[in-house]
């Protein structure tokens, strides 16, 4: 790196590390500045005691447009999920299967009664129609609530409860499916031409790969960004910093501070970790809370999905509880288990507390017209840059669009 580098860049997560891999595509220098002690943002993740612990429930689907372009796929080793969802409701649990990528499924989710016929030939229906559609076209749709489409699609109360409901609660932190739309349709897309996968070394592997494609010394780690004044950047401590051109990339309360706009909305969850001996259910399937009692909304066993998240002989268990909760970890998990035990009997007792995450900004609130831009400016003035999920839409690829599109704009800029 020089010196001197063209361009500074607030935040290492996937954002951050995007925009940086499109500036070194174009020989343009830049450096780095990361709070934490690690890169990766929200997608990072941890070893404990040879488990392998994502900073909160995540998982990419390789259908992402951006993802494709971006990323390796082989290098990743993905893992897969099994198409479909246990849900638990009326005191069992219940199976959900995807005929269209399940082998020699069809006789079996036919035959379930997990959702009427009515419900499964919407599904069909809505399939087809999404397949059909572009990106694009989905989000140049009218905007409205996720629950006011499932309604107007015709599927019934007692399907939206039990599936979409705990299922998009979990994907868009949101228990009453007041999110756009727009997203509801481009995810259910997403996952009808793709698969749900984790690398085999944990989400972090994400913005691992990203920052091997980074000259060395890019990422400046432990530099806080404290204030951003006109074009001059200035870190907690007092070094200041200026460049022809800075990219704020961080999460959207924190660019909001930095480039002075208002702070948006976010949705908060927390993440709780379990090692057991056995696996609760049988498949590396995502299992959903359907009859909505108790605090936790999904969860998975993700050494099912990926061995390699867990010792030999062990079982990492993943539960997901949305929202801001003012209980202590201890008293939180307390109640985690107590639900488990009303579903899984005795074998939840033995399940091991390992460690939990609280993600108070785990991503934006994208209510109906949050969208109605789906991309909003990478531009705040001359020379100062935004990207962020905040800035396309909450998914990974929109964090990696949105850190394209900064950089863009920055080569557009320097260009001239």
């Amino acid at each position: 790196m020089s010196t001197s580098p063209d361009v500074l860049i607030i935040g290492a997560g996937l954002a951050g590390l995007a925009c940086a891999r499109h500036l070194a595509d174009a020989a343009v220098s830049f450096q780095i500045f990361e709070a934490s002690d690690g890169i990766g943002g929200r997608v990072r993740t941890d070893e404990f005691e040879g488990f392998l612990l994502d900073r909160g429930f995540q998982v990419l689907l390789t259908a992402y447009p951006e993802a494709q372009r971006t990323l390796d796929y082989h290098a990743l080793d993905l893992r897969k999920f099994a198409p479909g969802a246990f849900s638990f409701f009326a005191g069992r649990m219940n199976k959900l299967i995807d005929p269209w990528r399940t082998p020699g499924a069809w006789k079996e989710a036919l035959k379930s009664d997990f959702a009427g016929f009515s419900d499964k030939l919407r599904i069909l229906r809505l399939r087809s129609r999404l397949r059909a559609s572009s990106v694009d076209q989905i989000f140049q749709r009218p905007e409205r609530s996720t629950k006011d489409a499932l309604a107007a699609y015709g599927f019934s109360e007692e399907f939206i409860h039990r599936f979409f409901r705990p299922f998009f609660a979990g994907i868009f932190l949101d228990g009453e499916l007041k999110s756009s739309s727009r997203m509801f349709e481009f995810v259910f897309k997403m996952l009808a031409e793709g698969d749900a996968v984790v690398p085999a070394r944990g989400m972090g592997a994400i913005p691992a790969q990203l920052a091997s494609h980074l000259p060395a010394d890019s990422v400046r780690l432990n530099a806080h960004a404290e204030s951003l004044h006109e074009n001059e950047l200035t870190l907690a401590g007092g070094e200041s910093l200026r460049a022809r051109a800075i990219v704020v990339a961080t999460d959207g309360p924190s660019a909001a501070h930095l480039i002075g706009e208002a702070e948006p909305a976010c949705r908060s969850v927390s993440c709780f970790y379990y090692a057991s001996d056995e696996p609760p259910v049988p498949y590396p399937m995502l299992v959903l809370n359907g009859d909505g009692a108790g605090p936790v909304n999904n969860f998975a066993v993700m050494s099912q999905v990926a061995p390699s998240y867990a010792p030999v002989g062990k079982s990492l268990i993943s539960v997901s509880v949305l929202g801001t909760q003012q209980l202590t970890d201890q008293q939180l998990s307390g109640f985690v288990i107590a639900q488990m035990k009303n579903w899984f009997g005795p074998l939840a007792s033995s399940w091991r507390y390992l460690k939990s995450y609280r993600i108070p900004h785990a991503q934006p609130q994208q209510f109906p017209g949050a969208l109605e831009s789906p991309q909003r400016p990478v531009r705040v003035r001359p020379g100062v840059y935004v990207c962020g999920d905040h800035r396309d839409h909450a998914s990974i690829h929109g964090a990696m669009v949105s850190g394209r599109r900064a950089a863009e704009a920055v080569l557009a800029d320097l260009s001239r």
